[in-house]
């Protein structure tokens, strides 16, 4: 085996223990419905327990794991919080209630 199939093998088992983890999603927090500034920024998510965060503290939960579906990019030089891409458009944070 060469070191291209090697290395395959390895990243086809991390994703196979990660699939495994997908039921820890249940244990995670979600995010339930959203508050907009005037230009219509995210500014303040809910979760499902009646929590109230506000951007940062949203950016820190999800980026430790405790928010489910939320995924944390780099993009104009600071961290954004946006839903993962799963082709849903009902379930993004901007098609979330508002609070």
């Amino acid at each position: 085996m060469d070191r291209f199939e090697q290395i395959y093998n390895q990243y086809k088992q991390a994703n196979t223990q990660d699939n495994h983890s997908l039921n820890e999603s249940s244990t995670k927090e979600q995010i339930v419905a959203v508050r907009k500034n005037e230009s219509g920024d995210l500014i303040a998510f809910k979760t499902e327990s009646g929590r109230e965060l506000d951007y940062v503290q949203a950016l820190h939960e999800a980026k430790s794991g405790q928010l489910a579906h939320v995924d944390v990019f780099h993009k104009y030089g600071r961290d954004i919080l946006r839903s993962e891409p799963d082709g849903i458009k009902e379930n993004n944070l901007n098609e979330l209630p508002e609070f």
